[in-house]
């Protein structure tokens, strides 16, 4: 059974960058599509980033595209999530997520079977 912990969480200014990992145990990784996710206080889960098994396309949330980047390590299990020019509406708990069904990339938390506990990112004005 995969599991998934987060860590790199924090309380930081706007326009700071802050990079979030993703440590994944359990076996059968390189093969799962791999997301990021948040969820504000009073909000829904929203879809952040997702890449594909092998690394080399990775898909973002419009207010991601450009500001974050979303990268994997197969050989360390990992993924990580870069985000520059952080704004006061980027603050939530951050999920790393795998899809281990899936053949295409999917933006859809549902699609996503297995979950981090979650990591807070806070970003003050």
């Amino acid at each position: 059974q995969v599991q998934l912990v987060e860590s790199g969480g924090r309380l930081v200014q706007a326009g700071d960058s802050l990079r979030l990992s993703c440590a994944a145990s359990g076996g059968g990784f390189r093969n799962y599509i791999m997301g990021w996710f948040r969820q504000a206080p009073g909000k829904e889960r929203e879809f952040v980033a997702a890449i594909t098994w092998d690394g080399v396309n990775a898909y973002y949330e419009d207010s991601a595209e450009g500001r974050f980047t979303m990268s994997r390590d197969n050989g360390k299990n990992t993924v990580s999530l870069q985000m520059n020019s952080l704004q006061p509406e980027d603050t939530a708990v951050y999920y790393c997520a795998a899809d281990r069904t899936s053949l295409y990339v999917s933006k859809r938390a549902y699609d996503y079977d297995v979950w981090g506990q979650g990591t807070q990112v806070t970003v003050s004005s």
